[in-house]
């Protein structure tokens, strides 16, 4: 048995860019159907378990007015549901978790009541159609329009058939680049192709996509004991020493991203470069004494970055037993913690952790979705490349400027050991404004792309990648698709014509998206401080 439904766009995704592409084209009035893969929405926030990471600007300027009603409903819930002590209550900056990577460290929870609450008048009102655990499995296209797609439901297996006017994918991988024929490029391009520093030498190479991590969140009782049960694997992740590293994964060493030498951790303050308090997202000072039996922290360390293979474009079984070993390195990590993790005092383990299978809502405790951080990229009428974006390349020119800009963003260039060469990257990057031209097919009409699967390279969707930015691109998607549905236009049309470009700008500036960086930020970047 075969259902259908029909909106004017259908929302692949329900991540943070889907969200947000959700909830500006039902601003405008359009129907949505926005569908999700797990039972939560809102992907890096929740369901991945991994508060945002932002830049040092994030409190003044730098972000879109909804992404700052985000951070404010946030801290909101907080005040209004929590018993936080008088000072935390009046912090204006309010973080629950007073992380040292975050200025908004917090609960996956959280993060999905308040996306839930910012679209339930559009639920209500049945702009927006929700389905939860449906997986896409097809699609439908003529030339260059996609006609439909269908998502299977993960628990009845009924297949609903979907039928749009424009289709988004908003999914993790971009799963519905492939089902569309959509041109699109995975790993790391080639020097050649794209003229970066930091790209291959020799042929482009697919599988070179950056490791994924399966987070978890533990919080610590000294004096118990809440060992878990040794994982399948333990023995192999225990001995597991990758060929460019110097220690073992599960030890208190990695590499340094900037130099390439090793650096030391430790658990707590004091103890090394503290590895708790960078996630932490729940500091019990904060709150009346004795609310929270200890202190909470999201485990996202170098230690459980899994890369010894792709779940991208490779067979299902191969998928699976990558997922299945992501999540077993992150168990491994845990009990290796738990019991043979050295401690300053010459005593080994730290039995008083104990996984929170409620604060990610699953029975084994780990996130419902890996932390995925690199997708299918589609290939697009505008590529953003490394001389974009490097401080080191750009030097006294400062921000790149682009006609077409629709937001802003910034981050370092950010990239995690690899798959293939094992590579990592941690380059400093300007702020940089989101090219229109970076979220638009060569060849397809009617599809968008709303997070991490735009038109970057394997080097630049390291600072595209993150939280603020995904909200911004999906938020442009959605008044796009609003955009070029008033009009009876297509996309690439918005770009390609100056008064369209300037009219939808425009609206993007009513609707509170930034197009351009303050000139003081331009003047630290030239500086070479940002």
């Amino acid at each position: 048995m075969k259902l259908e439904q029909k909106a004017d766009l259908i929302i692949i995704g329900g991540g943070i860019g889907g969200c947000t592409a959700a909830l500006a084209a039902a601003k405008r009035g359009n129907k949505v159907v926005l569908t999700e893969e797990t039972d939560w929405i809102g992907g890096q926030l929740t369901s991945q378990a991994v508060p945002p990471d932002e830049h040092q600007w994030i409190e003044q300027f730098g972000c879109t007015k909804t992404y700052r009603e985000f951070r404010d409903r946030v801290r909101e819930y907080y005040r209004k549901n929590y018993p936080l002590t008088e000072d935390a209550r009046k912090n204006r900056l309010l973080n629950p978790g007073n992380a040292w990577v975050s200025r908004l460290s917090h609960e996956p929870r959280v993060a999905l009541a308040v996306l839930t609450d910012m679209l339930q008048p559009f639920i209500s009102s049945s702009k927006i159609t929700i389905l939860l655990n449906h997986k896409i499995i097809s699609a439908e296209t003529d030339g260059e329009e996609v006609l439909s797609v269908s998502v299977e439901d993960k628990n009845s297996s009924l297949i609903t058939r979907l039928f749009g006017t424009f289709f988004i994918d908003a999914t993790e991988c971009g799963d519905l680049l492939p089902l569309t024929g959509t041109e699109y490029v995975t790993g790391a391009e080639s020097k050649e192709e794209t003229g970066e520093p930091h790209a291959v030498n020799g042929p482009a190479i697919p599988q070179d996509i950056q490791s994924i991590t399966h987070c978890f969140i533990v919080d610590y009782i000294e004096g118990k004991d809440f060992t878990i049960e040794k994982p399948e694997q333990y023995e192999f992740w225990k001995e597991y020493k990758a060929d460019f590293m110097n220690e073992k994964l599960l030890s208190w060493f990695g590499a340094d991203g900037v130099t390439g030498k090793t650096k030391k951790f430790g658990m707590f303050p004091g103890e090394g470069i503290s590895l708790w308090d960078y996630r932490r997202i729940i500091d019990p000072s904060m709150f009346q004494p004795s609310f929270f039996e200890g202190e909470v922290s999201i485990i996202n360390w170098p230690q459980n970055d899994y890369w010894l293979g792709s779940i991208i474009d490779v067979t299902e079984e191969e998928k699976q037993k990558h997922l299945t070993g992501a999540r077993q390195l992150s168990l491994s990590l845990l009990y290796w913690l738990q019991t043979e993790a050295p401690r300053p005092d010459g005593g080994v383990g730290y039995p008083g952790l104990r996984l929170r299978k409620d604060m990610v809502g699953t029975e084994d405790g780990l996130a419902k979705y890996p932390y995925i951080r690199e997708s299918r990229r589609i290939k697009a009428e505008f590529t953003v490349l490394e001389q974009h974006v490097s401080a080191d390349i750009r030097g006294e020119e400062g921000i790149a400027n682009f006609p077409d800009s629709v937001g802003i963003g910034w981050y370092y260039i950010d990239l995690h050991p690899t798959i293939v060469t094992n590579t990592t990257c941690y380059v400093p990057s300007y702020p940089f404004q989101i090219p229109l031209g970076c979220l638009l097919p060569i060849r397809m009409n009617n599809i968008l792309p709303a997070c991490k699967n735009i038109g970057t390279t394997h080097i630049t969707n390291g600072c595209f990648r993150l939280h603020p930015v995904e909200w911004n691109i999906g938020e442009t998607v959605g008044y796009l698709v609003s955009f070029c549905l008033e009009r009876g236009i297509k996309p690439r049309e918005v770009r390609n014509n100056h008064v369209l470009l300037k009219e939808f700008q425009q609206l993007l500036v009513r609707e509170g998206i930034e197009l351009d960086w303050p000139r003081v930020v331009g003047a630290v970047t030239n500086k070479k401080e940002g």
